[in-house]
């Protein structure tokens, strides 16, 4: 799914206008009616609705939506933010069509700005939508402070009021609604995606308003956000004469003393990915534990008691991960430098091997093209230096991975992965109780898999990070949010391949 800048939206909207064609003021009947369907699953009727409503097009959706839940018997007093006398032609047609219905219609002006909302109403945020040119200033940066002390669920129409669809580095952060729950209209946007903007954005949901394929098809973009059935169509499917050798030998060099775990989570995450073969190279005190815990695994022991401190021959393996649990010993920065010089095939690395790397940032630019690294957030920062806020975080994601000719897979709610042609994929799977101990080293496991069985590194990193955060999901049913380990991920795997294949 492609994310679209707010000016390559307004293009969508009139292309659909155009050449489906529909009127605009039906197209706002259509995107309203989407946003009722959702609030009437949400919200019983003896839930009051507090709606403040813009003079532009997102207050007509505003309009538009208060009619509707009215209709469907819900107790609906709209606010209209009249910051202007120009009120677009679709509000307008829309203030009439609410005039004859019996309805609670109020108007807030620079004299007046008194308005009272009951604790326990659902307020809707139509004031301004992605069309928003300048932060918002005076008296109604004042409502927007009285809508942000409300306690019960805010829910913005298309994106926060005072939130910009791309760049808010300049945005005066007080004044923007605090939206529990935003729908958005056709895709996210970029700014949405960000972890700093959540206190504005809450959960968004994405509602397909039938804006036109043709255009869709052809606009050109960076960002994406990735979707199942994006997923589906990259998913490879088995054939009957496969064999073990038909999905690859990966090998995964982890593991220290009290750090053993580490590969175990991510070994049984490779194997379960689906790859025919794994090795792994581990310190003498580890063979037992790998034996006994992942008995599908073969094993390298390493001449070292506690650390990895020796490189095996890696040249019959189709793909090596190497990172988890590894630690930072001396003998262990030797063989990751050998791992780089040696290996003409793209590599993962995650955890201690990043570590190692922000020791030596000279290595990267000798990197094998398309390696894939795995950071959190503090060792991406201690790979490519701090940074003020998110957006400067996205563009040195960006120029890392030009620069480096290498993927980033930026972990994190909706993850972000980085290629080196400049485009970067958002995930839209995964959830908070994935935040434990491990859960890095499970998707370490995965992307080696499908990079051993020949996934182009690219869709190796999107489908990892997917079938990760879904794991998640599902484990986040058995087990809650709270309890959540990363065992459980590695045994929701296999329910999301079956689920994969089989919808």
């Amino acid at each position: 799914m492609k994310i679209l800048t707010t000016k390559q939206t307004r293009g969508a909207d009139a292309y659909t206008i155009q050449n489906e064609p529909i009127k605009s003021i039906d197209l706002m009947e259509r995107a309203s009616q989407k946003c009722v369907d959702w609030l009437t699953d949400k919200y019983e009727t003896s839930k009051p609705v507090v709606i403040f409503s813009g003079i532009g097009n997102n207050g007509g959706d505003g309009l538009v939506i208060g009619r509707y839940l009215i209709q469907k018997g819900y107790n609906v007093t709209i606010y209209i933010v009249q910051f202007s006398n120009n009120y677009t032609e679709d509000f307008k047609v829309n203030l009439n069509r609410l005039k004859s219905k019996s309805i609670n219609l109020k108007y807030l002006t620079e004299q007046d700005i008194e308005f009272s909302i009951d604790s326990h109403s659902v307020v809707i945020d139509a004031i301004f939508g992605s069309g928003l040119s300048r932060p918002i200033s005076g008296y109604v940066a004042d409502i927007v402070y009285k809508i942000n002390k409300h306690k019960s669920d805010v829910v913005a129409i298309d994106i926060p009021s005072g939130l910009f669809s791309e760049a808010n580095k300049n945005s005066k952060v007080e004044n923007i609604v605090h939206a529990n729950y935003t729908l958005t209209f056709q895709q996210p946007k970029l700014t949405m995606l960000f972890p700093e903007n959540f206190k504005f954005v809450g959960y968004f949901q994405i509602l397909d308003i039938g804006l036109h394929l043709d255009y869709l098809r052809t606009v050109e973009t960076s960002y994406h956000f990735v979707t199942e059935a994006f997923v589906k169509k990259i998913l490879k499917i088995r054939s009957k004469f496969s064999h073990k050798g038909t999905f690859g030998h990966a090998l995964l060099i982890a593991g220290s003393t009290g750090k053993m775990g580490a590969e175990i989570l991510a070994a049984r995450a490779c194997l379960r990915a689906g790859v025919g073969l794994l090795t792994v190279q581990l310190p003498k005190n580890g063979l037992n534990i790998m034996q006994t815990a992942v008995p599908e695994a073969m094993c390298i022991v390493d001449e070292s008691e506690d650390v990895i401190a020796h490189l095996s021959d890696i040249s019959t393996y189709n793909c090596v991960g190497i990172g988890p649990g590894l630690g930072i010993e001396q003998e262990t920065s030797n063989v990751l430098k050998l791992l780089i010089q040696n290996s003409s095939s793209p590599l993962v690395i995650d955890a201690d091997a990043l570590n190692i790397l922000s020791e030596n940032p000279t290595w990267l630019s000798f990197l094998p093209a398309m390696s894939v690294l795995t950071p959190h957030p503090k060792e991406f920062e201690r790979l490519f230096g701090k940074w003020s806020n998110d957006e400067e975080r996205l563009e040195k994601q960006q120029q890392a991975a030009i620069k480096n000719n290498i993927i980033i897979v930026l972990k994190g709610a909706n993850t972000s992965i980085a290629v080196p042609d400049g485009t970067v994929y958002f995930n839209s799977t995964g959830n908070a109780g994935m935040a434990t101990a491990g859960s890095g080293d499970v998707l370490t496991g995965i992307i080696t898999s499908l990079l051993a069985q020949s996934y182009t590194p690219i869709y190796a990193a999107i489908l990892g990070v997917y079938i990760h955060g879904l794991s998640g999901d599902l484990a986040k049913k058995n087990v809650g949010i709270n309890a959540l380990i990363a065992s459980d991920i590695v045994n929701s795997i296999p329910k999301v391949f079956k689920y994969l294949e089989n919808s």
